[in-house]
């Protein structure tokens, strides 16, 4: 599932979001600058949400599977 990257020019550069994950944003002086900072920021929210599910269940009993949705 690919996700939807926003750009916005803004004073000094840009902002970006993405529409799919809540707190996945940054800024750049560059939309290239800005492109990988954002592609950076999903890496870093997916990392921890992976950390912090583990921590969660921990010594639980649970399945754990790949989900693949299209839209």
């Amino acid at each position: 599932m690919p996700f939807t990257a926003i750009f916005q020019k803004v004073a000094g550069g840009y902002i970006g979001f993405v529409e799919e994950l809540p707190g996945a944003n940054t800024q750049g002086a560059t939309l290239k600058e800005t492109r990988k900072n954002l592609k950076e920021a999903i890496r870093l929210i997916l990392e921890a949400n992976r950390i912090l599910t583990r921590k969660t269940l921990s010594g639980k009993d649970f399945v754990r599977e790949k989900l693949e949705i299209s839209l």
